[in-house]
């Protein structure tokens, strides 16, 4: 018996689209929403400055939202959900790049530094200012002269017992940090990574909270930086190199989850190998690594998007006295 196919299928994207995004739907439905407001319009040929306080503002309009930091504790203003966090920046990525960047750097870069390498003390200065931009941060980890060779930096945290404090120095001009995010313009205070010494003995690689700025934006003392100036389709982003000059901080400025100094100023850690310590901190910020593949996708999924409706409707050459025909159609 001969049966009937109909002539169409019909997919309605309403139905659809839950189903594509899954656990997280609606917090990425919201942020679609925000993307598609006439303010998040990608800027074309608009000088710099402007393009970056642009995306300032952008970032601005998520926190009063309170889209950025969902994976924050409850009580520093997230939702404790590190999957509601990836779902977010991937989502943001169907936007401008400028803000999926600026916007990893302030709450996944610095933001997430603070959370996976402090302790309660640090969570409860910095976590809640992150996610309302209140205070802005930076991640100052790569270096001139070593880019991904995070154990071998060069950037010195000396331990002052006299005074408390750290001591952070860029004993090279290739120990600069190099192409810092927020560094240029925005970042009032850095996450540094430097090697650590302590009573003459380096410790390996920890992290420190160092002031930039005062609350006026004013470069502080024994802190420089310089702008690394324009880049290729992320010009709202103000990359940064950043020298320090035996800048002091105190010694709770310390990343102390996996290693500090006690009142004593002794080193401590409760992990003896230091190999086995340096890599249980990074293992820490591998969630930025999820979001970066995730907002790939969603950016390779927009730009499949335009080559495909562009194929569909242009036509270039075709068979002698014939139209020309649509690039989809090509069989090579």
């Amino acid at each position: 018996m001969a049966t009937t196919e109909p002539d169409t299928t019909e997919v309605r994207a309403e139905d659809l689209q839950p189903l594509l995004d899954g656990r997280y739907a609606s917090l990425r439905h919201q942020i679609r929403e925000m993307l598609g407001r006439p303010e998040f319009e990608p800027p074309i040929a608009i000088p710099t400055p402007e393009y970056r306080e642009r995306v300032f503002e952008w970032m601005r309009a998520f926190a009063n939202e309170g889209l950025t930091a969902p994976g924050f504790p409850v009580e520093y203003g997230g939702h404790g959900d590190a999957g509601a966090n990836i779902a977010g920046f991937e989502t943001i990525a169907f936007g401008d790049l400028s803000l999926l960047v600026k916007f990893g750097v302030q709450f996944g870069l610095w933001g997430g530094a603070v959370q996976q390498l402090g302790t309660k003390r640090h969570h409860d200065r910095y976590l809640r200012p992150t996610a309302n931009l209140e205070l802005t941060g930076c991640f100052a980890m790569t270096e001139a002269g070593h880019g991904s060779n995070v154990q071998q930096l060069e950037t010195t945290a000396t331990y002052d017992p006299d005074t408390d404090e750290f001591v952070l120095d860029t004993p090279t001009d290739e120990a600069r940090k190099e192409y810092i995010g927020n560094a240029a313009c925005h970042a009032h205070a850095a996450a540094v990574f430097a090697q650590l010494v302590v009573r003459g003995e380096s410790h390996g690689v920890h992290a420190l909270v160092v002031p930039l700025r005062d609350e006026r934006g004013n470069v502080l003392p024994g802190v420089r930086i310089e702008d690394s100036g324009e880049k290729m389709g992320l010009n709202g982003v103000d990359n940064g190199r950043i020298w320090f000059d035996q800048v002091r901080v105190p010694r709770d400025a310390l990343l102390n989850r996996y290693g500090g100094v006690n009142d004593e100023g002794a080193y401590e850690s409760p992990i003896e190998k230091p190999n086995k310590r340096f890599f249980t901190m990074l293992g820490g910020l591998v969630q930025g690594r999820i979001c970066i593949s995730g907002a790939s996708v969603s950016a390779s999924k927009s730009a499949l998007t335009i080559a495909v409706r562009y194929g569909l409707r242009r036509v270039q050459f075709g068979p002698p006295d014939e139209d020309e025909v649509g690039l989809l159609d090509y069989r090579t």
